[in-house]
């Protein structure tokens, strides 16, 4: 079991739903109370679980795509442990086809839209009304893309599904300010996570090999833990007077 150090509090004593598993040790290691991972990744979540401590992390089969699952999570979260406060929404495919808008395959379309665009929009839902019904001034934050402020000459469901989710954020941080959620969402460049390597078809160093010249920070690689602090930052109380803000994780990479 890992030891956590008790000097890092930014999340000190909160309530965290993350969809997907990445930032669950980073959040617990800066404090929160508990961290609930939900995904429809079993194995690799009760594995992450159990190497936080499961009286401090547990995990949720859920669905996206089934409001009524993402609805059953957030309550079972609130019912268990008295609150929502933060709500990291990071659930999201691509296409297994590389696809421009003369090739776009709507089925494909319609199945990167329920997770990537549905999925989150009633994670942000149910969370937000958790929230508000709780009287919690929380944080959600969304995961989008650099995709989402550009165009591309391929991936173009991924794209669009992207520029939905800052819509989403920019709407609901506007709707939300009145109870003092706060609503934002960070968009990575091109990250070496499973997800694109198994679209590229290639191995970790072979994606970051072909988007590192796109960046204006020379020797220096996007990882995963980059985007876990950015997205730590927008959760905690650092960030308690930024909202409706989509902060670019990308280092200063050129559109291509």
């Amino acid at each position: 079991m890992t030891e956590y150090s008790s000097v890092s509090k930014r999340l000190d004593g909160k309530v965290v739903i993350i969809t997907g598993s990445a930032t669950a040790h980073l959040f617990a290691n800066n404090g929160a109370r508990v961290v609930v991972i939900a995904d429809i990744q079993d194995e690799l979540g009760q594995r992450v679980a159990t190497s936080i401590g499961l009286h401090r992390c547990t995990y949720i089969h859920c669905d996206v795509t089934d409001e009524e699952q993402v609805k059953s999570m957030v309550d079972h979260t609130v019912q268990t442990y008295g609150q929502l406060d933060i709500m990291f929404s990071n659930a999201g495919i691509v296409s297994p086809t590389n696809q421009t808008i003369l090739e776009l395959y709507l089925i494909a379309f319609d199945r990167l839209f329920a997770v990537n665009v549905r999925g989150m929009a009633a994670c942000v839902k149910h969370a937000a009304r958790a929230m508000v019904d709780g009287g919690v001034k929380g944080s959600i934050v969304c995961t989008a893309s650099l995709a989402a402020t550009v165009g591309s000459n391929k991936w173009s469901d991924y794209t669009m599904s992207k520029h939905a989710v800052v819509g989403l954020v920019r709407s609901a941080s506007r709707q939300l300010g009145e109870y003092g959620i706060r609503v934002n969402c960070v968009s990575p460049s091109g990250l070496a996570t499973p997800l694109l390597c198994n679209a590229y078809h290639m191995e970790p160093e072979e994606v970051e090999k072909l988007v590192e010249p796109f960046t204006s920070l020379k020797g220096v690689v996007l990882k995963v833990s980059n985007v876990a602090d950015a997205v730590l930052f927008l959760a905690s109380h650092d960030s308690a007077f930024v909202t409706g803000h989509d902060l670019v994780v990308h280092g200063g990479c050129r559109p291509h």
